[in-house]
């Protein structure tokens, strides 16, 4: 690892980014789905540029603020796989929708009252999907409500209805599952059911979208979905390895920190603490159950076991070597939180390193 780098900072490793993008692509093209990718895990239109030459047939992100990132940067399909409900944020995404194609989500008929109120002002017609519940008790609407509220977005003359998402994850009978293929595959029959009976009611169901990156090949191989939209292959983490779903050696994004402290023979302090990685996925919970915040490359003995703001702690066998000023690599837990933590990543391509903006990073709103 280059010593000129100040850390900690993420590097992506630019070749393994390009094989992760080209292996979903392949994958989800075998079955003749459409792929939109999110970027909530790079937050860059380069990378999603790099996304869509690989066959994807748009982007998705969360909010109306990472989208216009994503069109200043030059992509013109977009999904805001989120719900607006705010004045400000409906105005914007109006907005944008004059100049890209842009999908919008909604998930309950406030929303799409507001949504189309708004619409009918500036004189325009909004695509939406309307997003399902399909067991993670997040965003969506219970099942056994879903026809008769499409009926009624369906009825609202400034709003199109275009299809159905879902986000359930590695989720089966709402518990956390290493059984990608059992979960993947449920969450797509699930829906392309509930898209099924939307159409026998008179309902123009486009779009089936569902997945996320451990269960997307799976989903996609159900007949009825049409599109799946993983995020965090693009980089791959620790997380994805344990599931199986790459191995450690095809995450493209580690954390570059430096020794500090030799406090003990058993501990090791670093520059990286929970300002420099992300600690929503925490260890030892299921169905992971992982062993503290990261995996060291190279030193899969030591155990990145607390955290705190700027402080890493890492126990280490009492011959571990590690001196104050070496250089470590750690793949994180979860990169997408992570990459949020970082205004800037250095891109390391063929020997090049590169510090490039996080352009999405803190896109909040």
């Amino acid at each position: 690892m280059s010593t000129h780098l100040e850390t900690p900072c993420i590097v992506i490793d630019a070749a393994k980014v390009r094989q992760n993008i080209d292996r979903m692509a392949q994958s989800i093209q075998s079955h003749g789905v459409k792929l939109r990718p999110h970027a909530k895990t790079h937050k860059m239109p380069s990378v999603a540029h790099a996304q869509l030459a690989a066959g994807a047939s748009g982007i998705t992100v969360a909010k109306v603020s990472e989208a216009e990132v994503m069109a200043a940067g030059g992509i013109t399909d977009i999904f805001i796989a989120y719900p607006l409900v705010t004045p400000s944020k409906i105005a914007r995404a109006i907005q944008l929708s004059r100049s890209i194609r842009l999908i919008v989500a909604v998930d309950s008929l406030e929303s799409a009252r507001r949504l189309n109120e708004q619409a009918a002002v500036a004189g325009t017609t909004l695509e939406v999907r309307l997003e399902m519940d399909t067991g993670l008790r997040r965003t969506g609407v219970n099942v056994d409500h879903a026809i008769a509220l499409a009926q009624q977005i369906a009825a609202f003359d400034h709003l199109r209805l275009t299809g159905i998402f879902t986000f359930r994850g590695a989720l089966m009978d709402g518990a956390a599952t290493l059984d990608l293929e059992r979960a993947g595959r449920d969450e797509g029959e699930w829906m392309v059911r509930i898209a099924t009976a939307m159409r026998d009611a008179g309902l123009s169901i486009e779009d089936v979208s569902v997945g996320s990156t451990p269960t997307a090949a799976f989903a996609a191989a159900v007949p009825g979905v049409t599109e799946v939209r993983p995020g965090t292959y693009v980089y791959q983490d620790r997380m994805q390895a344990a599931f199986g779903v790459c191995a450690t050696n095809d995450c493209a994004g580690s954390v570059l920190v430096t020794v500090v402290s030799r406090p003990s023979p058993e501990l090791v302090v670093i520059d990286g603490g929970s300002k420099t990685f992300a600690t929503d996925v925490q260890p030892g919970t299921a169905p992971l159950h992982l062993v503290g915040f990261g995996h060291v490359i190279g030193a899969p003995e030591a155990v990145l076991e607390r955290l705190s703001e700027e402080h890493g702690m890492l126990r280490v066998p009492a011959d571990c070597p590690w001196q104050v000023g070496d250089q470590l690599q750690i793949i994180p837990n979860h990169i997408c939180s992570t990459v949020n933590l970082h205004n800037q990543v250095i891109w390391k391509d063929q020997g090049e390193w590169t510090a490039m903006p996080v352009q999405g990073r803190g896109m909040l709103e």
